[in-house]
């Protein structure tokens, strides 16, 4: 059976997450200021680590053809905002 859970992440350049195997991640936003990524998981899966990487519009990206887009969201009020993707 499928739940879906939270995670949160850092404003930072990369890093993992543990996720359960098969997860279908659903969208970013933040939540009381705190960037989340939502994901569709069955929670009895074997666990995998997610490399996931946050861009900053305008930074520079070197690898975009190893990247999934799985959203955009904003902070303080709008004035950073910050793009997420999925390393493959």
């Amino acid at each position: 059976m499928k739940k879906i859970y939270k995670y949160r992440i850092e404003v930072t350049d990369d890093q993992n997450i543990e996720m359960p195997v098969g997860a279908k991640i659903l969208t970013v936003q933040t939540q009381n200021g705190v960037p989340c990524i939502w994901a569709m998981v069955d929670p009895n899966a074997e666990k995998e680590r997610v490399h996931i990487r946050v861009h900053g519009t305008g930074h520079t990206i070197q690898d975009s053809d190893r990247l999934e887009y799985i959203g955009t969201f904003q902070m303080y009020g709008g004035s950073l905002v910050f793009h997420t993707f999925k390393v493959y």
